[in-house]
């Protein structure tokens, strides 16, 4: 079944504290980007569709969908909010085929999904996700690392670990 996960961008963006604080001294975008390189990484580690919503609402003109390496963007459109632009799209999504997920703390946001069948996952639960994917990442490199470097050693004979060896000490 393929899973998809609705990302309200603001609402994450101002719950998890790094991107908070890049927010709060004017650096929106990089908050932004910070927020859609990690998406990138997860969307790949878990093999979902992400769909991030950003809110423009108070930005004159219609609203703008992009392709961001794995990710679609949405920008919502005069009027609309980040809330509105996903309860329209789990409503348009077919749920038999598909198991959707809204990133969002708004709590209000979270019941009305849950009512259309998509489940919740808080800013928090998200972070969470997000470091425990880091800290996997992170062991399965160490591990691989250790596999290349015995590989590497086991294969070769007495004579050249010797040589090998005078090397490192003479250094």
């Amino acid at each position: 079944m393929e899973e998809i996960l609705i990302i309200d961008g603001y609402n994450i963006i101002g719950a998890w504290p790094n991107l908070r604080e890049l927010k709060d001294q004017g650096q929106l975008e990089e908050a932004r980007d910070e927020l859609l390189n990690w998406l990138t990484e997860y969307q790949a580690y878990t093999g979902r569709k992400i769909i991030v919503v950003f809110d423009a609402h108070q930005v004159p003109g219609e609203g703008k969908k992009y392709q961001y390496k794995r990710i679609t963007i949405y920008y919502t459109k005069e009027n609309e909010t980040a809330d509105e632009l996903i309860e329209k799209l789990v409503k348009k999504l077919d749920h038999r085929r598909r198991q959707i997920y809204v990133a969002t703390s708004d709590y209000t946001e979270q019941r009305v999904i849950f009512g259309q069948g998509a489940l919740r996952i808080s800013a928090r639960e998200l972070r969470i996700e997000k470091e425990s994917m880091m800290d996997s990442v992170k062991r399965n490199v160490e591990k691989q690392n250790k596999e290349l470097k015995r590989n590497i050693f086991s294969s070769l004979n007495d004579e050249m670990m010797k040589i090998l060896e005078n090397w490192r000490r003479e250094k």
